[in-house]
């Protein structure tokens, strides 16, 4: 599975990932910080990606919009601040190496938990 790591998330994340195998991006290598989300889910799109994010209240309609228009995506991963403190790198790149690992296809159009 290929995933691009929103805003919220180091690009240290990703590098970490990227070290352990797994195609990992981060939105921060996108030129400009703070792109707007639909720009971020347009970028994952086009790379094949799945997003990983804690905005549920953003990706979610975007993506539920996509599919109402007929199109598609390449997946969403919400996680939380509380279960994976961005104060603690090492949880939030554990679980998803342990996804990474676990999930070989892409989940197009599908909504993922962390």
């Amino acid at each position: 599975m290929k995933i691009l790591l929103d805003e919220m998330y180091s690009v240290d994340i990703a590098d970490e990932l990227q070290s352990r195998g797994h195609d990992a991006a981060s939105a921060h290598r996108t030129p400009g910080r703070g792109t707007p989300d639909d720009e971020v889910l347009d970028r994952a799109r086009a790379d094949g990606r799945a997003v990983v994010s804690e905005n549920v209240a953003d990706f979610r309609p975007l993506a539920e919009a996509l599919l109402v228009a007929g199109e598609s995506h390449a997946g969403v991963i919400f996680t939380t601040q509380k279960r994976w403190p961005r104060s603690d790198p090492g949880s939030i790149i554990t679980a998803l190496d342990e996804l990474l690992k676990a999930t070989l296809d892409q989940p197009t159009d599908l909504e993922l938990w962390l």
